[in-house]
């Protein structure tokens, strides 16, 4: 088999960071804009047809972050033994992790369609939505299986570095979402009028293509992956251990969304400018947290590699290398968003001076702490690729629930700040959350993790495939 020369674990570390961050920066960019076509069509039908689908997006959100617990794991495994340039032990594993985040998903998509009603009935949505929000739901729990297949092609895909195909099928579905959309939903010609399920129904069959393309290239890849079929049989002890090391993720990434609902709860007890307020905040942090991710996820990738390659040097020269890029970057654009605080919150919120007011307030104590975002994300990245995810999950968990959470209820119940107690706890979470993340870092602990020496392939499909191909 003719293995691709792994260029991640030599030549010039920014110029590796910089090809691998720029495509899953643009990716997030386009499943940004994916979610906006949805929500700006859906709204044409009116509030109530935006509620039945807002109303539903925690749920799909919480199961997203289950599934990408194992997709983490699979990345993980796969950056390593690229980096020790064992291509049938990445083929391997690949298969085991698709095999596995199917096997979840059929599941997850079977059980949710039957208890759809019983969720939405839970949440206690009026009855005027509850029919539109069921069939969304519905509908969404029947694809995915879909999502989870290309949720994993993307973290295949990572883990050997190969960024730029995941980035051109993200663009090819936010383009044929576009069509479909206003075709399902409205619907012309032969095409019938289905409102919010039109939604759903579309989501579907873009994300069906995007899995379909993303199998296909795992399938009959050439270089990079090849999942060969008569490989896919159950292999339950990696697969345990897979979970054991994708699990920290997956709560990472479960409680940092339910983490952000209890924030929301707290603010809405502050009446409805202030949740406005904290709306055209949470948009200005969210344009900080998809390069913040980016690096994050193309550092995961180096630092498997690298470690994978028995080059632990150059692993934490990546770490710090990333972790100026991400601190100077973001604190640019801190600087620039606190500049220009208010006519962002004006272009959002015309007219609303008291809203506008409050928000610039925490946009600016906010803004000027971005680049402590950057990196804490960069060094989380970094334990996540060396395979230390537990450390990654508790370094996401202690700023959100030990630090912002608890200091943003003191301040704004228990002082006299109000709301600005709630603004005045981001930017303090920001700061000693990243010197935590540092302090962690230089212990050095991370660089003594040998995941690929804890977690065994099957040495019988290995010895057999290389016999095969002749190596």
């Amino acid at each position: 088999m003719n293995i691709k020369k792994n260029n991640l674990t030599e030549g010039s570390v920014l110029k590796s960071l910089i090809s691998l961050s720029g495509p899953i920066i643009i990716a997030q960019f386009l499943h940004t804009a994916y979610q906006l076509t949805d929500t700006f069509w859906v709204g044409r039908l009116g509030a109530g047809a935006i509620a039945a689908v807002s109303i539903s997006f925690p749920v799909i959100f919480l199961l997203v972050s289950f599934g990408g617990g194992l997709t983490m794991a699979g990345a993980i495994l796969v950056a390593q033994y690229k980096g020790k340039q064992n291509q049938e032990a990445v083929n391997y594993i690949s298969g085991q992790t698709l095999l596995a985040v199917f096997a979840v998903a059929l599941l997850l998509s079977v059980t949710g369609y039957f208890i759809a009603p019983y969720l939405i009935n839970l949440m206690g949505v009026e009855s005027a939505v509850f029919a539109n929000a069921v069939s969304y739901l519905k509908i969404s729990f029947t694809g995915i299986v879909f999502m989870f297949l290309f949720f994993v092609f993307q973290a295949l895909m990572r883990g050997v570095g190969n960024v730029k195909i995941p980035m051109f099928i993200v663009l090819g579905t936010v383009l044929l979402n576009l069509i479909l959309d206003p075709l399902f939903i409205f619907g012309y010609g032969p095409f019938p009028s289905l409102g919010v399920a039109g939604a759903a129904l579309a989501t579907i069959i873009t994300q069906g293509l995007s899995a379909l393309a993303g199998l296909l290239i795992l399938f009959y890849g050439k270089r990079e992956i090849n999942i060969r079929l008569k490989e896919l049989r159950f292999d339950f002890s990696l697969i345990k251990k897979m979970f054991l090391l994708g699990f920290p993720s997956s709560i990472e990434q479960s409680t940092r969304a339910l983490g952000m609902i209890v924030i929301t709860f707290l603010v809405a007890s502050f009446g409805t400018v202030i949740v406005a307020a904290f709306g055209i905040g949470s948009r200005m942090l969210s344009l900080v947290i998809i390069p913040s991710m980016g690096l994050s996820m193309a550092t995961s990738t180096l630092v498997g590699q690298n470690i994978g390659a028995g080059k632990t040097e150059r692993a934490e020269k990546t770490v710090k290398i990333s972790a100026l890029v991400g601190f100077v970057s973001l604190t640019v654009m801190g600087l620039f968003i606190f500049l220009f605080a208010e006519s962002l919150s004006s272009f959002f919120l015309p007219g609303e001076a008291e809203a506008i007011s409050s928000s610039v307030l925490f946009i600016k104590l906010m803004a000027l702490t971005f680049g402590f975002i950057g990196l804490h994300m960069v060094i989380s990245g970094a334990f996540r690729g060396a395979g230390s995810t537990l450390v990654s999950m508790m370094l996401s968990i202690i700023p959100l629930w030990v630090l912002e959470f608890p200091l943003a209820y003191i301040l704004s119940k228990h002082t006299g700040l109000a709301e600005v107690g709630l603004w005045i706890a981001f930017p303090v979470a920001n700061i000693i959350g990243s010197a935590i993340s540092v302090f962690w870092f230089l212990k050095g602990s991370w660089k003594q993790k040998r995941i690929t020496e804890e977690i065994k392939i099957a040495k019988e499909v290995s010895e057999e495939a290389i016999i095969e191909e002749g190596l």
